[in-house]
């Protein structure tokens, strides 16, 4: 069952501000359920489309897929670098072949109220997506789009509406290349400031 209260450190993130948590680009962790049954995945195709909106491309083959088309509802997370391990076991892991994949995975999973599908724990961030269908996309190209209805983040990663990877590296996110490589995101380069308190 949800809890009635947010875990340590986890604040909600006002939805003009939720597309900074997916704008640079990172590997995710998507997690859905449906009739009893959960599952997450990783996917290196995720992209922002709007202020409100995003996309994820998922596998025909994947068992996320299926909840996903079952429910209407996913939840991308985004993993830190210290999850490596774990984004790598569950992108390499169907739960076609194991029904056991979440437990064996070490994944440590918890809900919030309003969100039906389950969240990633020691993740930054997390979106919870209505599936915005188009069956087109989705049949020909595994393209799915969310419209995002919630959002939350670690504050210790996070905070006022900013990335805070310099002070805290073991925080950033993973770009997945290949052949299990991953990179962790950089460091900050500030330019001239401008005004995006919109």
């Amino acid at each position: 069952m949800p809890s009635a209260l947010l875990p340590p450190f986890i604040a909600p993130v006002p939805l003009p501000k939720a597309v900074r948590l997916l704008n640079h680009g990172p590997t995710v962790l998507v997690s859905a359920r449906s009739g009893g049954r959960q599952n997450v995945m990783a996917a290196a195709w995720a992209c922002v489309l709007d202020f409100d909106k995003l996309s994820v491309v998922i596998d025909k083959g994947a068992a996320t897929r299926a909840l996903i088309e079952e429910s209407g509802h996913f939840v991308i997370q985004v993993p830190t670098a210290a999850q490596a391990p774990l984004v790598r076991w569950l992108g390499t892991h169907s739960l076609h072949a194991d029904a056991q994949k979440l437990a064996h995975s070490g994944a440590r999973l918890f809900d919030l109220p309003g969100c039906p599908a389950p969240l990633v724990a020691g993740c930054s961030a997390w979106l919870a997506c209505r599936v915005l269908p188009e069956k087109r996309n989705e049949l020909l190209y595994d393209l799915f789009m969310g419209e995002i209805t919630a959002a939350w983040a670690d504050e210790r990663a996070f905070r006022q509406g900013r990335w805070q990877f310099e002070s805290a590296p073991e925080w950033r996110s993973l770009h997945y290349v290949a052949g299990g490589q991953f990179y962790a995101t950089g460091a900050s380069i500030q330019t001239e400031p401008v005004d995006d308190s919109d």
